[in-house]
C-alpha cells in the first residue's frame, strides 16, 4: 500500500499506521478512507493528497 502526502502541509498518510485520531485502522488503504476524512494537521480533504513515489 502506498503512502500519500498532503500537498498543503506535507503530512504523510501511511496506511500501515492509519489515523488513530480519526479511528482509521492500520492497514486501511488511502483509497478506502471516508470521503469526509480530513488531514489531521491542516484539515484539507483527500483531494489535496498525492501519491508518494516509492
Amino acid at each position: 500500500m502506498k503512502k500519500h502526502r498532503c500537498t498543503v502541509c506535507d503530512w504523510i498518510y501511511d496506511p500501515a499506521v492509519g489515523d488513530p485520531q480519526a479511528e482509521i485502522a492500520p492497514g486501511t488503504p488511502f483509497e478506502e478512507l471516508p470521503e469526509d476524512w480530513r488531514c489531521p494537521l491542516c484539515g484539507v480533504g483527500v483531494e489535496m493528497f498525492e501519491e508518494e513515489a516509492e
